[in-house]
């Protein structure tokens, strides 16, 4: 059905007359008379009857006077969902305890007047693919895996270099340190279920295992953050990595600790990714605010796999080394 037949109809109901339906139109009354005619084609029906006093809806118009504003009332709508500015603000985090939904909701915080809608996606690919179609604005990501570059019409930078902590129960070997270095940990049984190969953070841990030679282990099923405290907190053997922005609550008779990682610190680097053509009048506001809040990326002391983005954009990448060596 054409709208502008429908927006002719309910000028012509209004004004009672095509003659002021056409001036409200700026078109011809020739036209004005077109258009119904053509859509009392489309539906079958006679919608006005011609008096001396102008046009008189009959009865199958006045039933069909409703539906029509309501058509282009749904018209309106839907051209104000996608006119920037007018739709929120859609950002995709990995979790709602996350870094990343942390950095969000800091934004929040500083532009209330920017209406966000954050979504949950999983992995990278599907990431992008939102960003390319539309269906998102940006995401957070630690780009890029190895072998799998960003396509050229997307932009990222990195935003936030997240430290990495052990977390263990109260009967572990390491719950009385006050920090434990990543050489420290070599031998002991850190336990990540949940950890998908393939994905952006199986290739981050990967890296990490092979350069201090450390144990993490993924086996089991993996019943979510509550299952995960539960078995730390009841296992001596166990220990687990977590962010350090992470938020996470645990029963007071948990007893568990969340010890610093140091020689060098392991960082999880967080990238924000978005379309270049993006027009989204918020995407800039979103990039500033977290280039002025969030903690400096690359510093010195930390470790992170050579293959993320660049801690400056434009710069190389730093390449990973072990503590004590020579910069590449």
């Amino acid at each position: 059905m054409d709208l502008e037949t429908v927006r002719t109809f309910v000028a012509a109901a209004d004004a009672g007359q095509f003659q002021e339906a056409a001036a409200e139109l700026a078109v011809t009354q020739q036209a004005v008379s077109k258009r119904i005619a053509a859509l009392e084609r489309d539906l079958g029906v006679r919608l006005f009857t011609r008096t001396a006093r102008g046009a008189e809806l009959t009865i199958d118009g006045q039933a069909f006077l409703p539906h029509a504003r309501e058509l282009l009332r749904a018209a309106q709508r839907a051209v104000a969902s996608v006119r920037p500015g007018s739709r929120p603000l859609r950002v995709d985090v990995l979790t709602s305890r996350s870094a990343q939904s942390g950095l969000m909701r800091g934004f929040h915080r500083v532009h209330p007047e920017v209406d966000l809608d954050v979504v949950m996606l999983f992995d990278i690919e599907t990431a992008v693919a939102a960003i390319r179609s539309g269906t998102i604005d940006a995401s957070f990501r630690a780009v890029a895996v190895p072998g799998r570059p960003l396509p050229a019409d997307i932009r990222s930078v990195r935003v936030l270099d997240e430290p990495l902590e052990l977390l263990t129960g109260p009967a572990h070997a390491l719950a009385g340190a006050r920090s434990v270095s990543l050489a420290q940990l070599a031998g002991h049984r850190i336990w990540m279920p949940g950890i998908v190969p393939g994905t952006e953070w199986a290739a981050y841990y990967d890296d990490l295992v092979a350069e201090f030679g450390l144990t993490i282990e993924a086996t089991g099923p993996n019943f979510g953050s509550d299952a995960l405290l539960d078995t730390i907190a009841d296992t001596p053997a166990l220990a687990t990595f977590m962010g350090g922005h992470t938020r996470l609550v645990w029963p007071d008779g948990h007893g568990l600790r969340r010890i610093p990682v140091t020689g060098p610190t392991p960082v999880y680097p967080h990238s924000l990714l978005w379309h270049r053509d993006n027009p989204h009048p918020a995407l800039p506001t979103l990039r500033a605010h977290l280039a002025a809040t969030a903690a400096g990326p690359g510093a010195a002391g930390t470790w992170a796999p050579d293959w993320v983005i660049p801690a400056i954009p434009g710069a190389a990448p730093t390449a990973a080394r072990r503590p004590g060596s020579a910069p590449a």
